[in-house]
């Protein structure tokens, strides 16, 4: 029961980041110790179903409850408190780098090791640079290539999400859905247009399920005959992942008590992220 529990609450904190431009799924999942786990569940979901289906449920009830209940809460605290939120979830991250630098201690140091983990650091980087803050598209009036291009977004969305340091919702906010779709799950739970919302998420929802299964397959080819390689890529993303969090809080003027509680919250996401991914 405490196993079942503990992966609720993993899965309730990668659904979160998964909701945060900047923040990665993948991180999350990867410095909370259930990455390469995961991967090999999604990848070979139907070879061992009911094993897998014992880690992945209680994962999935942990996401889907912070993206149905969390979007709200999320929202207001990125608007009122980005500097202790932001912090927070840099705290979870570099409470899992232990967990990742653990991997490729014992490995082979080479300088094409270092140049991976510097071009996956850099586009990180870029990626972070490029963001925008546009609203974007409109799911006003729908036609079927607007279905079309959402279960696309949704496949590339959800290759992102699991890729460690690469934010699924900085890719959307980049392709102009990030607030639609957010905006959209916040009127599904307050069931608000449910069939509009409904016919929305849906396409988005498979083309996120394709997108996952395509880049496990992918990524569990890399660990396999790239292990050592694709740690240092790995490690490359998730640094980033830090750096592009502290650009987006720098220019914020913040009043002392808030940079109090930043530090707070940032020890706070360290022991959690230290607890959970040494688990």
């Amino acid at each position: 029961m405490k196993e079942k529990l503990t992966l609720v609450i993993k899965g309730f904190f990668v659904g979160i980041a998964n909701l945060i431009p900047g923040v990665s799924g993948g991180t999350l999942a990867l410095t909370l110790g259930i990455y390469e786990k995961l991967i090999g569940t999604i990848s070979h979901f139907f070879k061992n179903f009911k094993k897998n289906m014992a880690f992945l449920l209680p994962l999935l009830i942990g996401a889907g409850l912070s993206i149905l209940f969390g979007s709200k809460v999320l929202s207001s605290s990125l608007k009122n408190f980005p500097f202790a939120t932001n912090f927070f979830f840099i705290g979870l991250i570099l409470g899992g780098i232990p967990l990742l630098t653990k991997k490729i201690q014992t490995k082979k140091k080479s300088v094409s090791n270092f140049l991976i983990f510097f071009l996956t650091f850099a586009f990180v980087i870029l990626l972070g640079l490029f963001q925008q803050n546009g609203s974007g598209v409109s799911f006003a009036k729908m036609d079927v290539l607007g279905y079309v291009l959402l279960f696309f977004v949704g496949m590339i969305a959800a290759a992102t999400m699991v890729i460690p340091g690469v934010s699924g919702s900085m890719v959307l906010l980049l392709l102009g859905y990030y607030y639609p779709i957010l905006k959209t799950i916040e009127q599904l739970t307050h069931f608000k247009n449910l069939g509009q919302a409904l016919l929305i998420l849906l396409p988005f929802g498979l083309g996120i399920v394709v997108g996952i299964v395509a880049i496990a397959k992918l990524l569990e080819f890399l660990f396999a005959r790239f292990e050592t390689k694709t740690y240092y890529g790995v490690l490359g993303f998730v640094s980033a992942s830090i750096v592009t969090l502290l650009f987006a809080v720098f220019p914020i003027q913040v009043a002392v008590g808030e940079v109090l509680v930043g530090a707070i919250l940032l020890l706070v996401g360290l022991l959690i992220g230290l607890r959970l991914g040494g688990e």
